[in-house]
């Protein structure tokens, strides 16, 4: 990690199904707002490594602190992107990025300001009034991601939620995550199968192994965004990571 100030550390994490060793005794810090990739081969375990760190599954040994503190989904404020399209259809744009506040109890008028800040950073501030399946699926993205942010989460989780769409839509909201990221200082770990994707938006990419599933490497992206996916500099990462990748 760098000199960053921890924010999440993970320690001797290990995950059973059964006899099935799918999380094999994993470390590793992230410092605040960093924007950590994690990437490993199909199947690997990475959706359940950020279950694990959610304790929506429940790891079999190891700890995860966030500042210094046990994960505890009451005490801490941690949102989760999923790959798959999680708006609430009978919810207006406006009230699904609201949801999170109105559950955590928000006063009114902090949570309405909230909203209208987080929509317009989004460009959907005209669309507030629509309802999900009026929406193409790259502002169905815009909503989940604005309704991630307007919490002010102590940690953002994202599970590849850019690998159903096309290249051009997955540039356009990679840069506006990051741009977001950017304004909030909000500590990312993200999940991608997609090495440019990883090279293009990480601080330092984590590469896992098959299962059970062990930290590989670690490789720093010491690059200023925006990064141009041509770069001499990001090609030379990019082939770095992939073999890192194909050969154990």
């Amino acid at each position: 990690m760098s000199d960053k100030e921890t924010k999440v550390k993970v320690t001797n994490l290990t995950k059973k199904f059964g006899d099935l060793l799918v999380l094999d005794d994993i470390s590793f810090d992230v410092g605040k707002g960093e924007f950590l990739c994690i990437v490993g081969p199909t199947g690997c375990g990475k959706t359940t490594f950020l279950n694990s760190i959610t304790h929506l599954y429940e790891p079999t040994s190891g700890h995860i602190l966030i500042d210094g503190k046990e994960v505890n989904l009451k005490e801490h404020n941690i949102s989760y992107i999923f790959q798959e399209n999680s708006t609430m259809p009978w919810l207006t744009v406006e009230e699904n990025v609201r949801f999170g506040l109105d559950i955590k109890s928000i006063p009114r008028e902090e949570a309405t300001n909230r909203v209208s800040e987080y929509l317009k950073i989004v460009g959907l501030e005209k669309y507030k009034n629509y309802y999900p399946n009026q929406l193409s699926a790259s502002m169905l993205q815009r909503v989940v991601i604005a309704r991630a942010f307007v919490t002010e989460p102590d940690l953002l989780l994202m599970d590849e939620p850019y690998g159903q769409l096309d290249i051009e839509l997955r540039f356009k909201l990679e840069d506006e995550l990051l741009e977001l990221q950017r304004r909030t200082g909000t500590t990312v770990i993200f999940i991608t199968h997609n090495i440019e994707e990883a090279v293009y938006l990480g601080e330092r990419i984590l590469i896992l192994t098959n299962k059970p599933t062990k930290i590989k490497s670690s490789v720093f992206v010491d690059m200023q965004h925006p990064r141009n996916i041509a770069d001499e500099e990001f090609v030379e990462i990019r082939n770095k990571v992939t073999d890192l990748i194909k050969w154990w």
